[in-house]
């Protein structure tokens, strides 16, 4: 019978050649080198097509490299995640938690100088970031008549601004004819706006709120102060749950290459 493997090579060479890819990518993982691992048994299917042989403990071996390379990633990612809840727990303490069990299903961070009882009777920029790591912005306005503001624009003295979409979270009341208004914006949504501050921080800042009529007042210190951090715990908030998530990812493949393991060792049993 007539081999048509390769026109130059015959089917035990192309087998043998394929396995000494194996070889190379055998001892690549006993190294601890997964990429030289997966590298070489990639080639095995490249160059030697027709090594059925080596490619298929190849396929087997590249299980055992996938394995633990999630393995090590998980051991990577514990350490980094206990470091940044650890960096959290200090950080944190620093700030107001305020969560209300009836209607609240997460809490939200404050800083201190913000919070509602120590803020009453004046209009001002509000920053938060829930349990989440949602940050997000209230403008809120406290004058003698409405001027029913939907938006608010932030300009520095060299005249550069962000301004933000109209808010789809108004709230407006009134107490003992004082007029309050609120408007709710999610960073992301913001046209920008909190990005700006944070960047701007070391500038003058013009707030203007945007509505019927336009309010304009020069942002204070201490909520530009409240916008740093805030948006710093943010940032803490946001690293430790992408890291629980990858957490999450690297567990499922773990689970799935187990599966197909097991899934490939009854089929070779049949």
């Amino acid at each position: 019978m007539v081999c048509f493997c390769s026109l130059f090579m015959s089917c035990d060479d192309v087998e043998k050649k394929g396995n000494e890819r194996l070889g190379m990518a055998q001892y690549a993982f006993k190294k601890g080198d997964y990429n030289e691992a997966k590298l070489q048994i990639d080639s095995i299917k490249i160059l030697y097509p027709k090594a059925f042989k080596a490619r298929k403990e190849g396929i087997k071996l590249l299980q055992q490299v996938e394995l633990k390379e999630q393995e090590k990633s998980l051991v990577y990612l514990d350490s980094i995640l206990q470091q940044k809840k650890k960096e959290f727990e200090q950080i944190s303490k620093s700030f107001a938690f305020e969560k209300n069990a009836e209607y609240q299903s997460l809490g939200n961070y404050f800083y201190p100088t913000q919070t509602v009882e120590r803020n009453l009777h004046r209009s001002f920029l509000r920053f938060q970031v829930s349990e989440k790591g949602i940050m997000s912005m209230t403008s809120i306005y406290c004058g003698g008549r409405n001027i029913h503001h939907v938006a608010i624009k932030v300009t520095t003295t060299d005249g550069s601004f962000a301004q933000t979409p109209s808010s789809k979270d108004i709230y407006e009341t009134s107490n003992l004819g004082e007029k309050v208004e609120k408007a709710d914006y999610k960073k992301g949504e913001d046209g920008g706006v909190i990005d700006f501050i944070y960047l701007n921080k070391e500038k003058s800042i013009l707030i203007d709120f945007i509505g019927d009529r336009k309010y304009s007042i020069k942002m204070q210190s201490e909520d530009i102060h409240a916008l740093i951090n805030i948006y710093e715990l943010a940032q803490n908030l946001s690293a430790i749950l992408k890291i629980e998530k990858e957490t999450d990812e690297a567990h499922l493949k773990i689970k799935f290459i187990n599966k197909k393991i097991e899934f490939d060792k009854s089929k070779s049993k049949q």
